[in-house]
């Protein structure tokens, strides 16, 4: 476990001497705060229409997760690969630190830098808390918060397991892209097509019903989680056997 945390914090701060951690930072937070306060605005600007209509929290969460999509490829591309480049991932593999370590220890140091980007959009729904009476229902905007960070947990378990397939950055850049592409928007798409178990299936591999309709309401389903945390594990498991690949060669 001391390894685990030893390489995690050494990720996390590896992130804030990087200007890609800084740009995708701004970039998520500049575009859910526009959001938010369009939303906030229309809601405010139109409460009699509205009913005294409380103001939706989805497009905070809905932003965050097709920001998601599209900055873990740059988030997640060099956290093994550069150490292969490098040359450094040898001295690691030399060092007592299991292969799982090293995966798990660079997974969870993006888990942290995205846990901290996530912690600062918590401000949005105490703003809407503090201007609406009786309050917001809490347990709605928990449970969303909780379906973000299973979402980040799995791209980025994705992404730290295609990292360690490769030595280059941009090969590693550009497949994490197209995967996560494919299982957000893409693998989804032949369940409106085709009938009967085969679209059964693509509606369960579709990494969106998991989340909208589901934790992005409030709502939690054991199947999500279950397939939420599948996900992260596969990931987990792909990048150490990438790594013990890479030790036996």
């Amino acid at each position: 476990m001391r390894n685990i945390w030893t390489i995690a914090k050494r990720e996390y701060d590896q992130y804030f001497i990087s200007p890609v951690a800084y740009v995708v930072a701004f970039a998520i937070l500049l575009t859910v705060g526009v959001l938010f306060g369009i939303n906030f605005y229309y809601y405010s600007a139109n409460a009699y229409q509205n009913y005294g209509a409380v103001p939706d929290f989805s497009p905070v969460s809905g932003a965050f997760t097709f920001l998601l999509v599209l900055s873990t490829p740059a988030l997640t591309m060099r956290l093994i690969s550069d150490e292969a480049r490098m040359g450094t991932l040898e001295l690691l593999l030399t060092a007592p630190i299991r292969d799982f370590e090293l995966v798990l220890g660079k997974w969870l140091g993006a888990m942290l830098y995205i846990f901290s980007v996530l912690a600062i959009t918590a401000i949005y729904p105490v703003i809407i808390s503090r201007f609406v009476q009786p309050g917001i229902d809490w347990n709605v905007i928990l449970v969303s918060y909780l379906g973000m960070i299973l979402l980040a947990g799995v791209f980025l378990s994705l992404g730290t397991a295609i990292s360690a397939m490769f030595s280059n950055q941009i090969a590693s850049f550009f497949v994490i892209l197209i995967v996560l592409i494919t299982l957000w928007w893409l693998i989804g798409f032949p369940a409106s097509v085709i009938i009967g178990q085969g679209a059964d299936l693509f509606h369960y591999l579709d990494m969106k019903t998991h989340f909208y309709g589901a934790l992005d309401s409030g709502i939690i389903n054991l199947s999500d989680i279950v397939y939420y945390v599948s996900l992260i594990a596969l990931g987990i498991f792909t990048g150490t056997a990438a790594v013990e690949m890479r030790r036996w060669k």
